[in-house]
């Protein structure tokens, strides 16, 4: 990976944030069609676009389509 993402550290409830949510989680479809055509996710009020990563804490979290999904990095 060329570059470490960024830690912004936990998500501050005042600001503008995105849901987290497992690929594998039944809820995440549903959290899809709820935010159906932003492609931004949003994480403490700042904008990211669609695969960019970002770390909070010890979580590498991927932008999907409007919602973080946890990534495995190695």
């Amino acid at each position: 990976m060329a570059s470490t993402p960024i830690d912004l550290g936990a998500q501050d409830p005042e600001l503008k944030n995105s849901p987290i949510a497992w690929e594998t989680d039944e809820d995440t479809e549903a959290l899809r069609e709820s935010i159906a055509g932003d492609a931004l996710c949003y994480y403490n009020g700042s904008a990211f676009s669609h695969g960019e990563l970002v770390r909070s804490g010890t979580t590498v979290l991927r932008c999907d389509r409007g919602i973080w999904i946890p990534e495995s990095i190695d």
